[in-house]
């Protein structure tokens, strides 16, 4: 990666976004055109840019329009014309729902991702919007789905907005191929299948995409699910269906998963391989300007201004967590970057002429499991467990911290870096865990000390999420032992180091399987430990994760017995309230709460 200095840059040397761009660079004809629900900016964490920069340097002529307008006589749909191959549609780096309202349905007063955080700058479900809107313009051009929120919405889905049981994506999007994951490989593949001289109809074996048929030929390993209308009209039914789909995007060798929907099958083919180091790198070392177009001159994007001084070291998550959309869209196996692509786009970082010498940021979708993977790699290739954490550590997991020591120890030498926090989430369970090999113990203990002496930006923040053990099970996260465990020894290094920081749990509330009196206990605790809980969370149902279809069908999907939730607005506030127990306007009515709850007890505890 070179990274220009600012003043030297062009306009050239972003993606054109305007038919003048596409002039300045003597083109005549686009080969791909994307349509994103965020701003354009130039970095390896927007995932526009990423695919964009990959189809680059494959030779094809790419342009991006970043937040088109939906509402006027569609002009920027307009502007840029036909592609000679397809094009591209993503809602944004997050689900556009969760990006544009509250847990409780309101509308957000700001969105991270367009200039000044405009709140109103993408429609609801933009990847049906802006995909409807070129079928129409362009019949007869190719229009592929990528991005989370399609990845999310892959097959028939709960969505907690419209309080309804949905298709897969590609039937209201009319959209002609999806793609699930990163997609760097399947989109290569496709642009290069297309250029090739085939029809996007013929595109049916391209790993980690979806399509639609009117007839399927069956393979003998396919697994067919419920169809769309069987889930709606039984809900456990669509609970069945989600160990399947679950247990697919989490193998190494998954098999083809078919739906009917309507008059049609939508077929899901496995994902791509882990990708390698070398791919990984290869995705990072492309020449990104790191900056958002020139077209946002004195304009602030928070979602830039949050990465800009941070680096990405791995993709993927073995945690499982039964809330997260990690591993349905990045998968649980983790690819890590090598040592030199880091600390290249480290050295880039450090030559920006506004950073100061704090790197805010040096992790991935889980902070420390950078280069971990199983020991006996045909162990891996069988299982179809969504987490190799939990309820246990699995034993053929080698989890190393020291590949991940010496990173931190590489990038802290680099001139001009002063100091590199860790902001990404630490899985504190495998710092605490107990393994069989005393080496991996000792790695433990020696990352757990460099992170909490050089490392934390005066405050830590970890997820224990709950106390109860039932909604920790749930929720696949282990019990609260270990984060007090883990609690200990910050407080130990602390002291010690003689650091004046604080460590921040992440608690949420109407959880499934989480109970008023769970969440009166939670509060109980966190007096014990003299929290004042700050980093607190309403549970949002997201498409395609356990806990959402736990929420919809009211059954858990591995063992199709029935589990309660809180679902009405009452039942969530009198669970939310025990965040806030020492807030006196809280106090009387968590009184009243405990006593129609015949818990007296606790009332003594929290209020003596």
């Amino acid at each position: 990666m070179v990274i220009k200095k600012t003043e030297t840059l062009k306009p050239t040397d972003w993606l054109p976004t305007t038919k003048k761009e596409v002039e300045l660079r003597g083109w005549d004809e686009l080969d791909v055109i994307f349509f994103s629900g965020d701003a354009y900016v130039d970095h390896p964490s927007f995932g526009a840019a990423v695919i964009g920069r990959t189809l680059e340097a494959m030779g094809l002529k790419v342009a991006i329009v970043p937040q088109p307008n939906w509402r006027d006589d569609l002009r920027d749909f307009k502007k840029l014309g036909k592609p000679r191959l397809f094009f591209g549609v993503s809602a944004g780096a997050m689900d556009s729902m969760v990006n544009k309202y509250t847990a409780n349905k309101r509308l957000r007063s700001d969105d991270a991702y367009p200039p000044d955080a405009r709140p109103d700058m993408r429609p609801d479900y933009p990847t049906i919007v802006y995909s409807t809107i070129l079928k129409k313009l362009f019949p007869d051009v190719p229009v592929i789905l990528g991005g989370i929120e399609a990845s999310l919405r892959r097959l028939s889905h709960y969505d907690y907005w419209q309080d309804k049981l949905l298709p897969g994506i590609l039937i209201p999007s009319q959209a002609d191929l999806l793609v699930y994951g990163s997609g760097e490989k399947p989109l290569s593949a496709i642009a290069l299948a297309i250029q090739n001289g085939a029809k996007v109809s013929e595109l049916t074996t391209i790993p980690q995409t979806v399509f639609l048929q009117k007839e399927v030929k069956k393979k003998e390993s396919d697994i067919f699910l419920f169809s769309y209308e069987d889930c709606l009209k039984d809900k456990k039914k669509q609970a069945q269906n989600f160990k399947h789909i679950e247990e697919e995007s989490n193998k190494m060798k998954a098999e083809r998963l078919i739906q009917k929907t309507e008059n049609n099958y939508m077929v899901v083919n496995p994902p791509y391989p882990p990708m390698t180091t070398e791919e990984v790198d290869a995705c990072y070392d492309l020449p990104y300007t790191r900056m958002p177009h020139p077209k946002y001159k004195d304009k602030r994007i928070p979602a830039y201004e949050m990465i800009r001084h941070s680096v990405n070291i791995h993709r993927g998550c073995f945690g499982g967590c039964a809330f997260c959309t990690i591993s349905a869209h990045q998968g649980k196996f983790i690819t890590s970057r090598s040592k030199e692509s880091i600390l290249k786009e480290v050295k880039a970082v450090a030559a920006m002429p506004d950073f100061k010498g704090y790197l805010s940021d040096l992790g991935g979708p889980s902070a420390n499991m950078y280069g971990m993977k199983g020991l006996n790699g045909k162990i891996c290739e069988n299982c179809k467990k969504p987490s190799c954490i939990f309820p246990h550590v699995c034993k053929n997991l080698n989890a190393d911290h020291r590949p991940l020591l010496e990173i931190y120890k590489a990038v802290d030498k680099i001139p001009g870096i002063k100091k590199s926090f860790i902001g990404s989430g630490v899985r504190y369970d495998l710092l605490v865990h107990l393994y069989e090999d005393g080496e991996l113990n000792k790695a433990a203990r020696d990352y757990t000390q460099e992170l909490i002496k050089n490392h934390v930006s005066g405050r830590l923040k970890v997820a224990p999420e709950h106390t109860s053990p039932e909604t920790l099970n749930c929720i696949r996260k282990p019990a609260f032992a270990a984060f007090r465990q883990f609690k200990k020894i910050f407080d130990k290094i602390n002291k010690e180091q003689n650091l004046n920081q604080q460590l921040i749990p992440y608690f949420m509330s109407s959880h499934p399987d989480c109970t008023e009196i769970d969440m009166a206990e939670l509060a109980v605790i966190s007096k014990g430990l003299n929290f004042h809980p700050e980093q607190v969370q309403d549970f949002t149902p997201t498409p395609m994760t356990l806990s959402t279809e736990i929420y919809y069908t009211g059954y858990h999907p591995y063992t199709l017995q029935p589990v309660y939730t809180a679902k009405t607005k009452e039942e969530k506030l009198s669970q939310r309230q025990y965040f806030f127990w020492y807030n006196k306007e809280y106090k009387q009515q968590i009184i009243r709460a405990l006593n129609r709850l015949k818990r007296p007890d606790l009332i003594k505890k929290l209020y003596n």
